[in-house]
C-alpha cells in the first residue's frame, strides 16, 4: 500500500499493481486514471473509451505504515537472521 503525496491524486492510497524500474514510475489501483480510445477487437468487440491506471513517478509515492497508517518513511535494519530488513519510522514495525 501506498501513499500519492504530489499530482491530482494528492492524498489517495492504492495497491501498487506493477512498477516500470527502467522509467521509475509505478502504477497504483485506482490512482491517475486515464481514458483510452480502443478499437473493436476480441476482448471487447465494442470498443469504445475504457479507463485505466496510468504510470505515477516514485517520487511521488510514500509507503502507507502498516500499524498506524498514513505515510512514513523507510528505515533499514539487520534482522533476526543476519539479513536487513526494512521498516516503518513511524510505527518501528517490519514492512514485508
Amino acid at each position: 500500500m501506498v501513499y500519492v503525496n504530489a499530482g491530482n491524486d494528492k492524498g489517495k492510497t492504492g495497491k501498487v499493481l506493477a512498477v516500470d524500474t527502467e522509467n521509475n514510475r509505478a502504477i497504483v489501483e485506482g490512482v491517475n486514471m486515464v481514458s483510452k480510445h480502443t478499437k473493436p477487437n476480441s476482448k471487447n468487440p465494442q470498443g469504445g473509451i475504457v479507463k485505466k491506471e496510468a504510470g505515477v513517478h516514485v517520487s511521488n509515492l510514500q509507503v502507507v505504515d502498516p500499524v498506524k497508517g498514513g505515510a512514513t518513511k523507510i528505515g533499514r535494519r539487520m534482522g533476526e537472521k543476519g539479513k536487513l530488513v526494512r521498516y516503518a519510522k513511524k510505527s518501528g514495525e517490519e514492512i514485508k
